[in-house]
């Protein structure tokens, strides 16, 4: 007579901790949160690539209402944008953008520096001070600033434009910098004093590889708040400082609104911003991410 031996039933696992229960929750709910950025970034990259789309069309199609999609596409758009001479204007927003970044970083940097790792008295109030040269709408100063410009000779001048982008850009980027360079651990720069490091080699050796993502994404910013910048250049500059962005208003006549060669030009007038947000791409999701988890 032969007994039946109890087969083991494998129970599935349960978890035994809020911590496992955590996590199994989370795993469920990765396609949901995956699916919901891929839906965002369309949302976010669709008019972009109707702008592109557009200016492939002709003037007659683009003008059409619904669009067509299945339109012919031309490049008269975009010949007729360089035939228009923009070399001037994109040279003078490049200047313009890339210096007064540049400017804006060489100051922001100490001054972060001052007001994070080695905090000045009352820094919370230097803080809101930087902040609150940013409350007032830039155009309530417009009409100073023409004044000022007519009177000193620099009207039409790009490197006024270049003092009100760094002034313009500054606050922000001494924001940044300070949250970015108070992730630096003051235990490193401690131990760097003990074994004799003088104030250069710990900037160059231990806050510079902490603080060059957040570097990139300043920098990526300010460029892109100077290339955009319009108000200031439209009031301030004429035929010879004249950027980009003003540039591309003259697509907009009296005659009417070309919409394929305005989707050109503002198409060829945005590449040098994605060129840049593709080179730092690596740097700008680490120095924006920094500091979100503790």
């Amino acid at each position: 007579m032969s007994t039946a031996t109890p087969t083991a039933v494998a129970h599935p696992h349960v978890p035994t901790s809020k911590k496992e229960q955590r996590a199994r929750e989370m795993n469920r709910s990765k396609p949901v949160w995956g699916l919901l950025a891929w839906v965002v970034g369309i949302l976010f990259v669709l008019p972009v690539l109707w702008m592109v789309l557009t200016s492939l069309h002709s003037e007659t199609d683009a003008a059409t209402n619904p669009p067509s999609i299945a339109a012919a596409l031309t490049l008269d758009g975009y010949r007729a944008f360089f035939s228009a001479q923009p070399a001037a204007p994109l040279i003078n927003s490049a200047m313009a953008s890339v210096i007064s970044t540049i400017i804006v970083l060489c100051l922001a940097i100490p001054a972060a520096f001052a007001l994070s790792i080695r905090p000045v008295e009352k820094w919370t109030d230097v803080m809101f001070f930087f902040l609150s040269t940013k409350f007032m709408p830039l155009v309530a100063g417009l009409l100073p600033l023409y004044l000022f410009a007519t009177e000193t000779g620099t009207l039409d001048n790009i490197w006024l434009l270049i003092v009100l982008y760094t002034s313009m850009n500054l606050p922000i980027a001494v924001w940044m910098m300070q949250s970015f360079l108070a992730e630096v651990p003051v235990e490193m720069l401690e131990a760097a004093q003990i074994d004799g490091a003088g104030l250069i080699r710990m900037l160059w050796s231990i806050v510079r590889p902490v603080a060059m993502p957040g570097v990139a994404a300043t920098a990526l910013i300010c460029f892109i708040f100077s290339w955009n910048e319009l108000l200031l250049a439209r009031t301030l500059t004429g035929t010879i400082a004249g950027t980009a962005p003003v540039f591309l208003t003259g697509f907009v006549t009296s005659q009417g609104l070309f919409l394929a060669q305005l989707c050109a030009a503002a198409t060829v007038i945005s590449l040098p911003v994605l060129v840049a947000g593709f080179a730092a791409q690596d740097k700008l999701v680490q120095g924006l991410s920094m500091g979100a988890v503790k």
